[in-house]
């Protein structure tokens, strides 16, 4: 284990991983799913204070922040640019709904473990227009992000002094969404597929 204060450069290390996001939106190579951004900028915000208020202290929650800022930054970004943002669609509209319906949940319980649940739950349903928009047009993402995430992610989870759930669970959902971006981006599965189905209808 390292010191809990290296978790403030892991989040560090998230949010510059970011800003290369945010450059690439302002350069027209990335078109973030506004869905995604927008309400992952509320669930993290969710756990982190959740986190607090199970007694987790703010250098071993501070990458947990720094996964709801990082959003806020390319959702801001996505209005700030003269391109065209991604198309919204039913699917997008449907995971955004689920997914702030999760967040209800966690409103009406109050509970710190049961809200990070639904953090969790939020957060994926969230995330998951974007990994479908990596797998079938990864050209659109930028994979710096994701992998600067991961780092920040394992550094933050370095730091992490007592191992259970309030203090590890949301970094691990994180660690593995960003592993299934990076694989569909960097090795454009969806991209292959798509050649290859059409090429047997040839």
């Amino acid at each position: 284990m390292i010191h809990e204060n290296w978790a403030y450069v892991a989040a560090a290390i998230n949010v510059l991983g970011t800003i290369s996001y945010v450059v690439a939106v302002f350069q027209g190579k990335a078109r973030p799913n506004r869905v995604t951004w927008g309400v992952l900028t509320i669930a993290p915000m969710i756990a982190f204070a959740s986190m607090l208020s199970q007694g987790v202290s703010v250098a071993q929650s501070i990458v947990t922040f720094s996964f709801g800022f990082s959003p806020f930054m390319i959702f801001v970004s996505s209005y700030l640019v003269k391109h065209p943002a991604w198309q919204i669609k039913r699917f997008d509209i449907v995971c955004g709904a689920l997914s702030l319906l999760g967040l209800l949940l966690w409103w009406f319980t109050g509970e710190g473990n049961v809200a990070i649940v639904f953090s969790i739950v939020a957060d994926a349903l969230a995330f998951l227009p974007t990994l479908v928009k990596a797998y079938y047009h990864p050209e659109t993402e930028s994979p710096w992000t994701f992998m600067a995430s991961e780092l920040a992610t394992i550094m933050g989870l370095m730091t992490v002094t007592m191992w259970n759930f309030e203090h590890v669970a949301f970094q691990v959902y994180i660690l593995c969404a960003n592993i299934v971006a990076i694989v569909f981006i960097y090795f454009r599965f969806g991209v292959w597929l798509e050649k290859r189905r059409k090429h047997k209808t040839l």
